[in-house]
């Protein structure tokens, strides 16, 4: 992480050398035609660079038996549901305790196994209490066979993140969200496998 940071350091140093350099070049075209070429090719990375070291920070870590559950507030998730890259997200949340959950997640997962070869992200967050998640979340996860990325929001202030998350939700689980880019779409509801496939082909495609 800090070798891309110094790389990200490096490379908008020389970003803004060469934006003084095409000012002063500006009336000899094959210059200036190099600098806007090689300026491009430095602004891509800047952003690829800037995309990885911009990764969730969980405020703790469980471990067993081999799975791991990542927890996070929800300042620490928010960057998920703003991501710009192409990329079609799908993001659940659910609770073990939640029957019409627990009763969907097979065709989350099949989604997930369906969607896998193509530029697709899954996450189910858990709204479980923290202290449940190694004695039901984990033993939850194994037993299921879960392959989707399983988190744990643990945040007490719902009242403020759950009206960030969308104006349409009263809180009611299960809840998902399903976006690529700008487009953008919230269900409180309950999926059946052709819903669910429905919906994201919608965006996929």
């Amino acid at each position: 992480m800090y070798i891309q940071i110094y790389i990200k350091f490096l490379l908008n140093n020389l970003y803004h050398r060469l934006i003084f350099l095409f000012l002063k070049m500006k009336t000899l075209k094959k210059n200036y035609l190099k600098s806007i070429f090689v300026l491009l090719f430095l602004q891509v990375n800047l952003v690829e660079i800037h995309a990885q070291t911009n990764e969730l920070k969980p405020i703790q870590i469980y471990e067993k038996e081999g799975l791991v559950i990542k927890s996070y507030d929800f300042k620490n998730l928010e960057p998920l549901f703003k991501q710009q890259n192409d990329t079609t997200y799908v993001i659940n949340f659910w609770a073990t305790w939640c029957i019409p959950c627990v009763e969907e997640l097979p065709h989350f997962e099949k989604m997930n196994q369906k969607y896998a070869s193509q530029k697709f992200k899954m996450i189910l967050v858990s709204l479980d209490f923290p202290k449940m998640v190694e004695s039901r979340v984990l033993p939850f996860v194994r037993k299921k066979k879960l392959q989707a990325e399983v988190v744990l929001l643990n945040d007490p202030n719902a009242n403020e993140w759950i009206y960030k998350v969308s104006k349409e939700w009263s809180g009611a689980i299960p809840a998902t969200v399903i976006y690529r880019n700008s487009e953008w779409k919230f269900f409180e509801k309950s999926f059946t496998e052709v819903e669910l496939d429905t919906q994201i082909k919608l965006l996929i495609n």
